[in-house]
């Protein structure tokens, strides 16, 4: 204590609490007996809590040292080349712009890094260790990117994750939380884990175990099946999907009984998309019943006679009895039958038509759009490319462009069960015949990069638009499209697209300006992609290093 405290005669043994107590009421109202009144005490005050609290401190035993956090595991691919690893920490960098819209012509950051990192994966790359904070708040703010960024920040993001509790999505995006998984010939320890682990450790393991066993998989879910809630049941049914065949038959077939409407649901789906399945037969036989060509007119056509109730039997095999609010019942069961039967019935059933010949009759009473949506959806469900040609139909048909028997959003899926070329040429020639402004979720099912024809019909529609004086913000989503899509090469062919052009009296004011920026920051963005494709390719085989 120094000398002004000692003179105001405050005694330094004054316990913690004393202190405590009179700082927070002021020494006005609340000043102790021992201690002489004056306006030297709130400076007595202090004094004696500096020494109270070294007495505190000086007392104080050391605790024990926490244990250790056990070392990440090591990572065993090849490290970033350093211009790849500077472009990384670019483009999380600019993680903080994100949402603040499009500024001029500089490329939107953020939207590529998804492209890198699937670049980055594609070569196996491991991620620098010091970009693995900014890479793992990147995907805490964006779902869409977790899958890659977690696969490409590999075992230490998982390390950190059990650090941080910022970045425990980590751990639950991860099957099992990262664990290590028993190996094919832990029977012993599969069983343990399967019995008394963590729900997503019991998910990733029947994952795992179905991709390379599935009969394995398959037994061992059955063990517990009788004994697992509801919305577990769905899950571990859902895995099956994987490696699904005529074997999973008989398990599927007691999951038609489940008490549980949902499961009794994705039962039936599966079930009926094994052609030589029961269920797939009895399904066609009940859609084959309602649907017939009526060869007594001039010009064959399809009759359809949908059913009049939905029975037990029925229900048992996945109908769903309620129809959903401004649908016709008989149209919801017909539709239901006509998705789960093998698209194989039809050619039998309707005189040895093809698909495509099937798919051309005229449908009486104003049920050509309901069949034909069912047979899509079977289409889909069962992989068909055959049966999607036919009802997707020429590109050029008036139909395409909508509203038609199939929609835009029937025709994405169907051109999904289509190969990447296929799907590319039969947009491009949409495009060609309809324009853009219908078919942008039809480029989200295409392939990336875009098939040379198919990215010339997207600029050229783009440039088209720009000359008849269209609302160029009608198609920035297009265009944003383009810049993570369109073949890099490209980028050459677009400069003269770059160009301020005249605006007419038809133009939108400010389109010319507009339409520029955007064609320069296409250009711009096309080129940083082909920059990040060449950081990200090193010549020759790369081996680990052996540790001496």
């Amino acid at each position: 204590m120094n000398a002004t405290s000692a003179s105001a005669g405050v005694p330094v043994e004054s316990s913690w609490e004393e202190l405590v107590t009179v700082a927070l009421l002021g020494t006005e109202r609340r000043t102790p007996p021992a201690w002489a009144a004056g306006r030297e005490v709130p400076v007595a005050v202090l004094d004696a809590a500096a020494v109270a609290t070294l007495r505190r401190r000086a007392g104080i035993r050391p605790g024990r040292a926490a244990a250790r956090p056990e070392p990440a595991a090591p990572d065993p691919r090849r490290p970033l080349p350093p211009a790849a690893a500077h472009r990384l920490a670019v483009l999380l960098a600019d993680r903080t712009g994100t949402g603040a819209g499009r500024r001029g012509t500089a490329p939107d950051l953020m939207e590529l890094l998804p492209q890198w990192l699937a670049l980055a994966n594609a070569h196996g790359f491991a991620a620098p260790p010091e970009t693995l904070p900014a890479l793992l708040d990147a995907a805490r703010g964006r779902t869409d990117l977790r899958p890659a960024a977690l696969a490409f920040a590999g075992p230490r993001a998982l390390w950190l994750a059990r650090l941080n509790p910022d970045w425990r999505f980590a751990l639950r995006s991860m099957p099992g939380g990262g664990a290590a998984l028993p190996g094919p010939d832990e029977t012993g320890r599969t069983e343990q884990l399967w019995q008394e682990g963590l729900f997503a450790e019991r998910v990733a393991l029947l994952t795992a175990l179905r991709a390379r066993r599935p009969a394995t998989a398959r037994e061992l879910l059955a063990t517990t099946w009788g004994t697992e809630r509801a919305e577990d049941r769905l899950m571990f049914l859902d895995s099956l999907r994987s490696g699904l065949g005529p074997a999973d038959e008989p398990f599927l077939e007691r999951a038609l009984t489940d008490r549980s409407r949902n499961v009794r649901a994705t039962a039936a789906e599966l079930l009926s998309a094994l052609p030589g399945s029961a269920l797939a037969a009895r399904m066609a036989a009940r859609a084959g019943s309602c649907v017939a060509v009526d060869r007594t007119r001039g010009t064959p056509s399809i009759v359809v006679e949908a059913p009049h109730e939905c029975d037990a039997s029925m229900e048992r095999d996945g109908v769903v009895p309620k129809a959903p609010a401004g649908r016709g019942e008989r149209s919801w069961w017909l539709g239901q039958l006509v998705e789960a039967a093998p698209l194989g019935t039809w050619p039998r059933r309707l005189g040895g038509r093809t698909p495509g010949e099937i798919v051309a009759l005229p449908v009486t009473d104003d049920w050509r759009s309901e069949l034909h949506a069912a047979w899509s959806r079977a289409a889909v469900r069962q992989r068909d490319p055959g049966w999607s040609r036919a009802l997707l139909g020429a590109p050029s048909a008036p139909e395409a462009g909508g509203p038609g028997a199939v929609s835009l959003a029937e025709r994405s899926k169907l051109l999904a069960t289509l190969g990447p070329a296929e799907r590319a040429e039969w947009v491009a020639g949409f495009i060609d015949t309809h324009g853009l402004s219908e078919a942008f979720q039809l480029l989200g099912v295409c392939a990336v990069p875009w098939a040379g024809p198919l990215g010339r019909a997207v600029v050229d529609a783009l440039d088209i638009a720009r000359d008849a004086g269209s609302y160029p913000w009608s198609f920035s989503g297009v265009m944003g499209l383009a810049e993570r899509c369109l073949d890099p090469l490209e980028a050459g062919r677009l400069d003269a697209l770059t160009a301020i052009t005249d605006e007419t009296e038809n133009t939108a004011p400010g389109a010319g300006g507009y339409w520029a920026k955007a064609f320069q920051r296409l250009v711009t963005t096309l080129r940083l992609r082909a920059e990040m494709t060449a950081e990200l390719t090193v010549p020759g085989p790369w081996r680990a290093p052996t540790t001496p």
